[in-house]
């Protein structure tokens, strides 16, 4: 088997078997296309050829979670040509660059709020589809992909004519349904009552979310609406849609959310991916502890 489709068969095996979308992928191969540059014959990869690529990857400023991603996918594409070619993989048990835990920004709950009130502006239609977009991403804590992807089957109205959950497609096409709030079945009721029919240019399209032209809205759409409300509002942190997803996560652990039930509705495969919230609510105590108890520090 020639080296490219070593490649080609690894990433086959991914999207078939493993069931990996389509973002995933594409990482994968952009990151084993740049090693097999460096290393065109897998039988002669050894340890070292790791290293200097990663010494390579860092010199053009690849971030450590990046690099390590790479290692990983490297690591495996190896192991799998290995199978295949019956040859022993060197770097079987190469350990990707560890990565310093960074905790999430959450935006407080009057910076949310205001965020979504900005969304919406008088005499123009169009913004009761930001509203509602910006409503569901914090209600469900869903990634922007998944929220972008909604289709009308995932908003079904149930008995009573409310939107009382939503289904949302995460990673490796796994789905999961997602409870959503009162403030968000009102925002996303008016946008499909409102505005959604006005967009429709063709009945076959069932992407809940449409940009003017009728079409399904992008992710760079949306990541646009987001920036342009916290625009308005004022905000002067960097807000991105994942802003609302991490401060889904945070309100929830700080109102007493079980963390399993957190894992599960953000669709964390690992509860270990979870637990970094729990480190934001442990500084918020730390900080209230100190400012409260007459005791905390030397006065």
């Amino acid at each position: 088997m020639a080296n490219s489709n070593y490649q080609e068969e690894f990433l086959a095996h991914l999207g078939v078997e493993k069931g990996l979308s389509k973002n995933t992928l594409s990482a994968y191969k952009r990151d084993i296309s740049r090693f097999i540059l460096e290393n065109p014959d897998p039988r002669e990869v050894t340890p070292v050829s790791l290293e200097d690529h990663v010494a390579n990857l860092r010199k053009k400023g690849l971030q450590e979670s990046s690099i390590s991603r790479a290692v990983v996918a490297i690591r495996n594409y190896l192991d799998f040509a290995s199978k295949e070619g019956e040859f022993f993989n060197p770097i079987k048990d190469f350990k990707p660059p560890r990565i310093p835990k960074r905790l999430p920004k959450a935006l407080s709950i009057e910076e949310v709020t205001s965020l979504i009130d900005s969304s919406l502006i008088e005499g123009e239609l169009i913004t009761l589809r930001d509203r509602a977009l910006l409503e569901l991403l914090y209600a469900t804590g869903g990634r922007v992909s998944e929220i972008v992807n909604l289709s009308m089957a995932d908003v079904a109205k149930l008995d009573g004519g409310e939107i009382t959950s939503i289904r949302l497609f995460g990673k490796g096409n796994k789905f999961r349904v997602v409870p959503v709030g009162k403030f968000a079945q009102t925002a996303l009721d008016q946008y499909l009552i409102r505005l959604r029919p006005t967009l429709l240019k063709e009945k076959r399209n069932d992407a809940v979310f449409l940009n003017s032209r009728g079409g399904k809205l992008s992710r760079q759409s949306a990541w646009t609406i987001v920036q342009d409300s916290s625009k308005r509002a004022g905000l002067k942190t960097e807000i991105s849609p994942h802003s609302l997803r991490h401060s889904f996560a945070t309100h929830l652990l700080d109102g007493g959310a079980d963390i399993r039930t957190v894992q599960e509705l953000l669709g964390h495969s690992s509860v270990t991916t979870t637990q970094i919230y729990t480190l934001v609510t442990i500084d918020k105590l730390r900080e209230s502890y100190s400012q409260a108890h007459p005791r905390a520090k030397k006065r």
